[in-house]
């Protein structure tokens, strides 16, 4: 986690993680057991963690030069359940950049 690309991972799968507690956790919660609070802590959380998730993309954008197309599909896959396990997976080969 030393380098851009790393610390990007790294928040992918927090920013991941988060949205699965969100979606498989506090969501059933919520609507099956009556605990509305629970989509109220988990959504402010995995909110703040997306944001940042936003900016690290922007940042590893610049930092690892990739396309435009590549930090559009990166901030897509957000949206997607699992989809950050999956761009991980595809990142594990990618070249690995230092930043100063």
């Amino acid at each position: 986690m030393k380098n851009a690309l790393g610390q990007f991972r790294f928040m992918g799968i927090v920013e991941g993680g988060s949205l699965l507690l969100l979606l498989f956790i506090a969501m059933p919660l919520k609507y099956f057991f009556g605990m509305p609070e629970a989509v109220s802590v988990v959504g402010a959380v995995h909110g703040g963690l997306f944001t940042v998730y936003v900016l690290m993309t922007v940042y590893a954008t610049f930092a690892v030069r990739w396309p435009f197309r590549f930090t559009v599909g990166a901030i897509a896959v957000a949206f997607i359940p699992f989809g950050n396990f999956v761009l991980d997976k595809r990142l594990e080969n990618w070249k690995q950049v230092k930043v100063a």
